[in-house]
């Protein structure tokens, strides 16, 4: 049976931190203690865990400055680039919801 292409894409940027990790990736390149910094809530060990996912399924780079002390910072591949329209839209789509879901609404 063919794969299917929805559930391909939930598994390479699905989850509960890559979404949120790949909208702040697409504004520029971010060292991990950025990242750490804009997302509190997400562990150093899990973050550095979806990174390397990302980086192995080719979504996310990770430079490694060879400086002292260490710098190394994380952007997104040119093929992780290609899903920007996914992300706006699902940006889009979320603050909508948020909208509908607010007790005003």
């Amino acid at each position: 049976m063919p794969a299917c292409p929805v559930q391909t894409a939930v598994s390479v940027m699905g989850g509960k931190w890559k979404p949120g990790l790949l909208y702040r990736l697409r504004q520029g390149p971010y060292r991990l203690s950025e990242l750490k910094r804009h997302m509190p809530w997400i562990s150093e060990k899990v973050l550095i865990r979806q990174l390397r996912e990302l980086e192995a399924d080719g979504i996310v780079l990770r430079h490694d400055h060879h400086e002292k002390p260490p710098r190394v910072d994380y952007s997104l591949t040119e093929y992780g680039q290609t899903l920007g329209p996914l992300l706006d839209e699902m940006c889009r789509w979320g603050g909508g919801h948020l909208d509908r879901s607010s007790p005003s609404a």
